[in-house]
């Protein structure tokens, strides 16, 4: 038997020759019989259990390089940086735009997620609306539900979806462009831009997209609020701007001549 540090070098360095292990494949490194054993092993360097293959291979958070939708694989095994299919089906149906259907989310994350969407359903984690012939799964949020009710109805959605559009997912290359334009406005058009992405990421949006340009959440809440209202053509020239109008020219050109 190994002694509690020795061990965890055991398994952390098993990991990081093999980068994925089976919980039998790491009891025989270890020498031991005991899953508990394991697993406290496993807790101490921050381990991710796989989502695919019943959840169970095993890796190390250090290990895992997450795309941009927050998923790894190796070797045809899938990991999520959010956690099991139960958290990681939750987490992807609520930042979709338009909802997902069970065929859909399954060609994301290459398992099928029939069992676990209407585990979520039945906690009352996510809502769910029959559209044409087919189960709709979205947000339970009411803002956020009712924006992807609103783009799936509208014919904006799909099959041969982007995974980087239909998520809600930033990009460094998205977020250095947003940030780029927004350096470009006035204040009053700062506010209103943050307000408008802010409303297009739905739940959370205010807070995030203060984060992203390094606002007040609070002013990005009034740009949103003021661009849904609708009273944004006050914003569109400064009082005073604008080209000058052709009579004064012209009246003045006129006295000009008389003079002369």
């Amino acid at each position: 038997m190994t002694t509690n540090t020795s061990g965890l070098k055991v398994v952390e360095n098993y990991l990081k020759c093999s980068k994925i292990a089976t919980l039998d494949q790491l009891k025989k490194e270890l020498g031991t019989s005991s899953t508990m054993t394991v697993f406290r092993k496993l807790k101490c360097i921050e381990y991710l259990a796989s989502y695919s293959h019943s959840g169970k291979y095993y890796t190390l958070n250090s290990i895992a390089e997450f795309d941009e939708i927050g998923l790894w694989s190796f070797n045809s095994i899938w990991f999520s940086r959010y956690g099991n299919l139960i958290e990681t089906s939750k987490e992807f149906i609520d930042q979709s735009k338009a909802g997902f259907s069970a065929h859909e989310l399954a060609k994301i994350l290459n398992v099928e997620v029939k069992h676990p969407l209407l585990q979520l359903f039945k906690q009352n984690r996510i809502y769910r609306e029959k559209i044409t012939s087919s189960f709709i799964y979205f947000s339970l949020q009411p803002e956020k539900k009712k924006q992807q009710i609103t783009m799936r109805k509208s014919g904006g959605f799909h099959d041969s979806f982007d995974v980087s559009y239909e998520m809600e997912v930033f990009r460094d290359d998205l977020k250095a462009a947003i940030i780029l334009f927004y350096s470009l406005l006035n204040e009053k058009q700062r506010r209103l831009y943050a307000g408008l992405e802010a409303f297009k990421m739905g739940h959370g949006g205010d807070k995030k997209i203060a984060e992203l340009l390094g606002l007040n959440s609070h002013t990005v809440a009034r740009g949103r609020r003021e661009i849904l209202g609708g009273n944004i053509h006050e914003y569109a020239r400064e009082k005073g701007g604008g080209r000058k109008p052709v009579e004064k020219k012209s009246q003045k050109s006129s006295t000009k001549s008389t003079k002369s």
